[in-house]
């Protein structure tokens, strides 16, 4: 069985995931996208060679008898309407972060689930699928550097544009690390503070960058996470583990040493999706597999409320520059773990 995939979204990271799902993984093909730019979508359909019929709306390509499931990755702020859409089909949809863009709207959708009956949401946090992260959690799970006691993060990126303010950081940046870090060592935030060191001279006026964020676990691990989207020198995603016995670090990707001009060196990645371009396949393998089969598993619309609830506390921390609370409530029994 062939899995009919409809996109709606087709700007970087659609245009990524439409070639993933035609040319680099298996199972599943593209018959339908969609765009609030049409000429982008019947472009991007042209370029790739894939005759997928081009829809002028959404939920017409929602509700389309060929199309088995969705991938939305439109705008932030149209998620929650086009995956509670796909619910109220009946179809499984793959959600790039965020889910919804308040933790409300987040909630709104594991309603609509819930009262469906069955998973049918993947939210795209892709890091749980990358290998680096996976050898790092499969050390701290079997024990070779004890209970964690400490986690120091960083999440660097050469330059953003006028765009991008300070509440994005949190919002589109640092919501990676909210989603990753509870799955890493297993617990749930409880408390967030944001500090704002000296401002680099490379940011604008909408922008105080670095920052750093605390949090503070329901176990007790503190975690720091330095967020500098402007730092020049390249994409770096870093992690350290310290636990009472010994200390855990994410890998750094794979690339050629050279000695070269009296130098040796190490290449650093400068593009995001490069960081993670395999992790980006494993997950949505994993999707198409999970559609074709009726088990969804990989993160839940659970996961992407965890995130978002976060989220919102980090950005009330940002403001009022004091420690919030982060108040999540029990998980439902319907998310949890098979």
């Amino acid at each position: 069985m062939t899995l009919n995939i409809g996109v709606i979204g087709t700007g970087a990271i659609g245009q990524d995931h439409i070639r993933r799902c035609s040319f680099a993984l298996s199972g599943a093909r593209v018959v339908a996208v969609n765009d609030i730019n049409l000429d982008q979508a019947k472009k991007v359909v042209s370029d790739l060679g894939i005759g997928a019929e081009v829809y002028a709306d959404a939920h017409e390509l929602i509700n389309a008898a060929n199309v088995d499931a969705v991938l939305v990755t439109s705008w932030g702020p149209t998620h929650e309407e086009f995956v509670l859409s796909a619910i109220k089909a009946g179809k499984p949809v793959f959600c790039e972060k965020p889910l919804a863009v308040t933790a409300e709207g987040c909630k709104n959708i594991i309603d609509a689930e819930m009262a469906f009956g069955r998973r049918l949401v993947q939210v795209g946090f892709m890091r749980p699928y990358d290998q680096g992260y996976r050898a790092l959690k499969a050390a701290i799970d079997g024990g070779r550097i004890g209970a964690p006691l400490m986690l120091h993060c960083a999440h660097r990126n050469p330059a953003v544009g006028e765009s991008y303010t300070t509440n994005m950081a949190i919002t589109d940046t640092l919501v990676h690390e909210l989603d990753v870090l509870r799955w890493l060592i297993d617990d749930d935030y409880v408390s967030a503070q944001v500090i704002f060191p000296r401002t680099t001279s490379r940011s604008h006026a909408k922008l105080r960058d670095p920052q750093i964020v605390l949090l503070e676990t329901a176990k007790g691990v503190r975690i720091d996470v330095e967020v500098f989207v402007n730092c020049q020198y390249g994409y770096d995603i870093q992690c350290e583990v310290v636990g009472e016995t010994g200390i855990a670090r994410l890998p750094e990707p794979s690339s050629v040493q050279l000695r070269s001009e009296a130098k040796l060196s190490n290449g650093i990645l400068v593009d995001w999706k490069q960081r993670f371009i395999d992790a980006y396949d494993v997950e949505l393998q994993a999707f198409i597999n999970g559609a074709k089969s009726g088990n969804i598993t990989g993160p839940s619309s659970w996961n992407g409320y965890a995130a978002a609830v976060a989220a919102d506390a980090c950005v009330a921390a940002q403001e009022s520059g004091a420690i919030v609370p982060i108040r999540m409530p029990e998980r439902p029994a319907f998310y949890n773990p098979a």
